[in-house]
């Protein structure tokens, strides 16, 4: 039982920090904070995590490994119905390790490994939509260029990478607090799944009105 122990213990150490840098921003979040939240000596948070990036990167690996997961799950939409599933999933992963979406250029500049790993996150996504776009447009859900698909499916990932952060932007005392979660996600899956509307056959269009109708707070 005792050798189990070093293993909770880093565990909760990340459960902990990841509610700190969610609730303040990573920026503001100390190690010293973790420590005293968790009720441990400082030296026995450093025996686990030397430095303050190795929690990031810690989180950062954990967020990355379900992203991946979550992304192979794209080949498997067929229409608005499936898009609209796909799409609030993922922004209920990008809630949960909304710290790095909140603090990502801040992030960035400080972390080189970030840096580089986050640059795959976004080829993943990239290449996850264009399967998205590639799956509905054999089923007949919509019709779009060929010519017209690179640019889509950026447009959607920008939207996606950056939407909690307009959603600050738009509320900064309440935007990012657990109460507001819901209808942020809802919301950002909607903008996203709009840019498809220009190509969407009408049964599929009018499907994802009566969605955002359904489930998107209207303000």
């Amino acid at each position: 039982m005792a050798k189990k122990a070093p293993r909770r213990t880093a565990e909760r150490i990340l459960e902990v920090t990841l509610e700190l840098f969610n609730r303040f921003g990573e920026p503001n979040v100390s190690t010293t904070l973790i420590s005293a939240e968790l009720g441990i000596s400082p030296g026995n948070l450093y025996y686990h995590y030397p430095a303050k990036d190795e929690l990031i990167n810690s989180l950062f690996d954990r967020y990355e490994r379900a992203l991946n997961e979550l992304l192979n799950a794209s080949d498997g939409v067929r229409n608005v119905e499936d898009a609209w599933f796909f799409m609030h999933t993922l922004f209920e992963l990008i809630w949960q390790y909304r710290f790095l979406y909140r603090d990502l250029n801040d992030l960035l500049s400080k972390n080189r490994r970030l840096e580089t790993h986050f640059q795959w996150v976004l080829k993943s996504k990239t290449r996850s939509v264009k399967a998205l776009l590639d799956g509905m447009s054999r089923s007949g859900a919509l019709k779009i260029d060929s010519r017209e698909v690179e640019a889509t499916a950026t447009s959607m990932v920008v939207v996606l990478t950056y939407w909690l952060s307009y959603e600050y932007v738009r509320d900064p005392r309440r935007a990012l607090e657990p109460e507001s979660a819901q209808a942020a996600l809802l919301r950002g899956a909607h903008h996203v799944l709009n840019l498809l509307v220009p190509y969407l056959e009408q049964g599929q269009r009018m499907h994802l009105l009566s969605l955002v109708g359904a489930y998107t707070p209207q303000n």
